[in-house]
């Protein structure tokens, strides 16, 4: 059993079953893991129950919030609580002074905390080894609800995707395997510039309203309100959504019912559809992340090179 991690209290908060593959391995590791929202008979043997997130918290010296984030009201995903999760002010307060707070993303009010009681805040969301990789699941992800959720086959469908960051780059070339012919919408030169190169047809978002009707599926990836109302109105009635941006979404659901329209908001799939996957992923990245940032204070600690699954 490794020690990297050892004496080092961490809390982590919600999650689904990609966090109880990271408990395991920081137990490994040494760490001394207190755990809110999952059942005791769910966790591996060494990690400890919290009975609410102010005492999970308490002392933390590392504190880790599930990929989701959490809710403007600071509700946190917890998928195996019977009960709702609130990250506080005052579970917050309680950590360690040096403390180092993990999540995807951040609200406004979390990195407002940070600045006023000085522990670091970590997001992960962005960092290419967890996002690239989480990338499969979620294309595949998409993927499988496209398939079950309309009557055509991929292979000649008429796909359009929003946005063109790691996920949609992902997933574009899914669809591309599987015989889609696929439409990127992006407003950046470059990204449109990839889209062409790998076959697809390329347009800006102002193009959008003209161009909706001729899709049969939609995947969105950006994280803002790009299909509206006056988008909406335009599209294929027969049309599928699917939106994979963070919570709430990019795409205006009530619209889409008074349409008749069928929009799916589809967040965290890899924890949903490859949790093992998405898991050794936290699993192989976060404890370097840990260590590296703890050692920024403690010069005993010393991280090896890790090898990404």
């Amino acid at each position: 059993m490794s020690s990297l991690l050892s004496g080092i209290k961490i809390a982590v908060l919600g999650g689904d079953d990609r966090e109880l593959i990271l408990v395991s391995e920081l137990v490994k590791m040494g760490a001394t893991v207190v755990v809110a929202g999952y059942p005791k008979q769910k966790l591996c043997h060494g990690a400890f129950i919290g009975n609410s997130v102010e005492e999970a918290c308490k002392d933390a010296e590392v504190v880790i919030l599930p990929l989701p984030g959490t809710t403007v009201d600071g509700r946190i995903r917890a998928v195996y609580s019977e009960e709702s999760l609130i990250l506080t002010e005052k579970a917050i307060s309680s950590i360690d002074k040096n403390a180092l707070v993990i999540i995807g993303s951040a609200r406004q009010y979390l990195k407002d905390w940070a600045e006023k009681y000085g522990f670091r805040l970590l997001e992960i969301v962005d960092i290419d080894e967890i996002a690239i990789l989480n990338s499969i699941p979620t294309a595949e992800g998409a993927v499988q609800i496209a398939m079950e959720e309309t009557s055509i086959a991929i292979h000649g469908s008429r796909s359009f995707v929003l946005g063109f960051g790691r996920v949609a780059t992902t997933l574009v070339r899914l669809l591309k395997a599987m015989g889609s012919d696929v439409t990127v919408v992006s407003q950046n030169k470059g990204e449109l510039a990839r889209a062409y190169e790998m076959g697809c047809h390329r347009a800006g978002f102002s193009e959008l309203r003209e161009i909706i009707n001729q899709a049969d599926i939609v995947f969105n990836t950006v994280p803002a309100l790009v299909l509206d109302k006056e988008i909406l109105r335009y599209a294929n009635p027969d049309v599928l959504v699917i939106d994979l941006a963070a919570q709430p979404g990019g795409t205006d659901f009530e619209a889409a019912n008074a349409y008749g329209l069928k929009a799916v908001l589809a967040p965290g799939l890899p924890g949903k559809v490859a949790p093992v996957f998405a898991g050794r992923i936290l699993a192989e990245v976060l404890p370097g992340l840990i260590i590296n940032e703890l050692s920024s204070i403690d010069e005993n600690l010393y991280l090896p090179e890790r090898e990404v699954l």
